[in-house]
């Protein structure tokens, strides 16, 4: 073989090796219950991080490499979450793990310093309490609103039609209480008076001694700080014992979802705050984007509803960051793609990390639904 050959074959391996690297799969984590009374949270969730990947590769993906997902679940059990994130990390090896579900759940991975030591941003995660807001982990980013924007819209609404007597009624674990010490200022900042406190357990749906607690105490608005099951599971209580408080719930309730377990005769009424825009918003382009992408790769088992949006969102996020990153990017530099992102408009939905604050978005928006079990704005 002469120099030229040789010359030649080794510059072909190398255009080879490229293309191979070039060519490697962008692997998201996501570590959510997939099972339990949470499941269809996760797979929400899920759906639409997926509906994202779809849309991106089928577009030639990121940066010459296509995205994949790799998900565990984690029943919504906070062990299970640490646990399943650090097999998840070690076997796939993601650049980011996104769609983590639960203030515990959450709290449990940034307490076990688990992104810091492996160098992994998490983005998206489905909760907004005050402690994950302002725990300020730099390899920490949030797609929505916190827990304490959502309340206020609530007392907002409410207070602003003289209602002044309110109740809580909340999940007994870091998600509910955190969401309880934000409605107590809240509602006092609103001259309101917070007249019953009642919990249920986490990853149940026994409510029946908050339902007495609160009818007992007769409010006129009632602040739900609880999730699908149980959130479906008091509504029809509360209305069973007579009650008619108006019932006003965060978006960790899927209000579609209730109306189907309980029907919409019962559910009807329910007020349920949101944190990205309507599935039906057709005059915002990210939701044009998302059912246009919905529409080419359809999903018999999930709903365009608001969650499965809230992945699809934190996906966008995340591919915004990836291509800012450049080829065969690392967590950190991810991490420092994301960091630089200022105002960033997601189609109609502005995203901002560049300050001090990764809570990246403050969109709230509140709902209700209607006798046919259907969200009304």
């Amino acid at each position: 073989m002469s120099l030229r050959q040789l010359f030649a074959l080794l510059a072909l391996s190398t255009l080879n090796l490229v293309e191979c690297q070039a060519a490697a799969d962008i692997v998201l984590g996501q570590v959510a219950p997939f099972s339990g009374p949470l499941a269809p949270t996760g797979s929400s969730l899920r759906a639409g991080i997926q509906l994202y990947i779809d849309a991106t590769n089928a577009s030639g993906g990121i940066n010459g490499a296509k995205l994949k997902l790799v998900s565990k679940d984690d029943e919504y059990k906070t062990e299970q979450t640490v646990r399943q994130a650090r097999q998840l990390i070690q076997e796939a090896q993601p650049v980011a793990l996104t769609g983590i579900v639960g203030t515990g759940n959450v709290s449990a991975l940034l307490g076990e310093h688990l992104l810091d030591d492996t160098g992994i941003p998490l983005v998206g995660v489905r909760t907004g309490a005050s402690s994950i807001v302002g725990s300020n982990n730099p390899w920490l980013f949030l797609t929505r609103a916190s827990y304490a924007n959502e309340i206020e819209k609530i007392v907002e609404q409410f207070a602003s039609t003289g209602n002044k007597r309110f109740a809580v009624f909340y999940q007994n674990d870091p998600f509910g209480q955190d969401g309880l010490s934000s409605a107590e200022k809240l509602v006092a900042q609103y001259k309101g008076e917070i007249i019953a406190r009642a919990s249920y357990e986490k990853n149940t749906t026994e409510v029946a001694a908050a339902v007495k607690t609160i009818v007992a105490a007769n409010p006129q608005t009632v602040i739900m700080i609880s999730n699908t099951a149980a959130s479906a599971e008091f509504v029809k209580q509360m209305r069973a014992a007579g009650n008619v408080s108006q019932l006003a719930t965060i978006s960790t309730t899927d209000g579609p979802q209730v109306a189907a377990k309980i029907g919409p005769e019962i559910a009807k009424g329910l007020s349920i705050t949101q944190v990205v825009p309507a599935p039906n918003a057709v005059s915002t382009p990210l939701i044009k984007e998302i059912q246009a992408a919905y529409k080419r790769f359809p999903n018999t088992e999930t709903a365009l509803n608001h969650t499965l949006i809230e992945g699809y969102l934190s996906a966008k996020i995340i591919g915004e960051g990836l291509r800012k990153a450049g080829p065969n990017p690392t967590g950190k530099q991810l991490r420092e793609a994301l960091k630089s992102l200022n105002n960033r408009d997601m189609g109609g939905v502005f995203i901002n990390y560049s300050g001090k604050s990764q809570s990246g978005l403050n969109y709230v928006d509140i709902t209700i639904l209607n006798r046919e079990g259907k969200l009304l704005r």
